[in-house]
């Protein structure tokens, strides 16, 4: 199979040097990703973003052995950029300079050395930004108020006091590192989805109930969190996924969460039916998707809720589609 066929499937298209009217063909409408890991001829950049142009919401992606991000003086109009696994070669951040304010994504991946995030003051429009491992002059993110979706992973924050200007805030994930105060929690923008995924050392959830806006939320691999919070003043929370949580066995605070009407459970082999059986009582619960690692005990918990799995688990709108209004 030669490069530029879908050897990765129709959601990503792979490029090279030197272009092919195939590599150019149009774009499966699930196609998210334009991507390529070495470096392209000047020609081939200038018809690589001549051709992007006609997918706005499309993501361009660098990775591999590209060695630094000139060629994006190119791409004046991406909205949507890409810079991880790039960890071996890329030094600086600075050619990020040649991206439009208004650049709706970023995603930068770790690098062998922390590199300065200074460059993203200029993006003052950005709505999404993806960051692992790289904290150098992190304190740039205070100025980035047009954020609505914000990801930071093996990040380690004292507290979320500098996620406080980000009042537009929609979703935060916390993956990884180890930010164990989120007493702020409930004063950050006007999070609708929370991520907590093996954030080392959290063990206290309190904040969670204080962050009224919240619609959906996820936590997974939480080792030293015993207990959820009461619920009850999340009006809008609608979905929980709890995956992994070995250390969670009473699961009657989700009964707490008046709009509640779906769970999903992964991964929580450590609890028996009867511990989940108790969301029956919800009186709005829709759906109960039960992995507890033993289709004896799933098929008990169907027995004992009634109600069916989601085979397509809700996920809020702005963060698949292009809309973040």
């Amino acid at each position: 199979m030669t490069l530029g066929e879908d050897w990765l499937g129709p959601t990503i298209r792979e490029v090279a040097s030197p272009l092919t009217q195939r590599m150019l063909r149009p774009l499966d409408r699930r196609c998210h990703t334009v991507q390529f890991s070495t470096q392209l001829t000047d020609a081939d950049h200038r018809a690589l973003a001549a051709w992007l142009s006609a997918y706005p919401s499309v993501t361009l992606r660098a990775y591999g052995a590209v060695p630094d991000l000139e060629f994006l003086r190119f791409y004046p109009d991406v909205q949507r950029f890409s810079a991880d696994g790039l960890y071996d070669h890329l030094e600086s951040f600075e050619g990020l300079g040649h991206l439009r304010p208004d650049l709706h994504t970023l995603v930068l991946g770790s690098t062998r050395r922390r590199l300065s995030l200074q460059p993203l003051a200029r993006f003052t429009g950005l709505r999404r930004l993806y960051l692992e491992k790289q904290t150098r002059d992190l304190d740039v993110l205070a100025g980035l108020m047009s954020l609505t979706s914000l990801t930071l992973r093996s990040i380690t924050l004292p507290d979320l006091s500098l996620l406080l200007p980000l009042t537009g805030l929609r979703a935060l994930d916390l993956k990884l590192g180890g930010t164990r105060d989120l007493s702020l929690l409930p004063q950050v923008g006007k999070l609708e989805y929370l991520e907590l995924w093996m954030v080392r050392g959290l063990d206290d959830l309190t904040p969670v109930a204080g962050t009224t806006t919240l619609r959906h939320l996820f936590l997974q691999a939480l080792s030293r969190v015993t207990e959820l919070p009461d619920l009850s003043r999340l009006a809008q929370l609608e979905v929980v996924h709890l995956e992994t949580m070995t250390g969670i066995t009473d699961l009657t605070p989700l009964l707490t969460a008046p709009s509640l009407r779906e769970v999903s459970l992964v991964d929580m082999g450590h609890l028996q039916p009867a511990d989940v059986g108790v969301l029956a009582r919800h009186p709005r619960l829709r759906f109960l998707t039960a992995g507890l690692n033993s289709e004896k005990k799933n098929r008990a918990v169907r027995e004992l809720v009634g109600l069916p799995g989601n085979e397509n688990p809700t996920r809020p709108a702005f963060l698949d589609g292009d809309g973040d209004g």
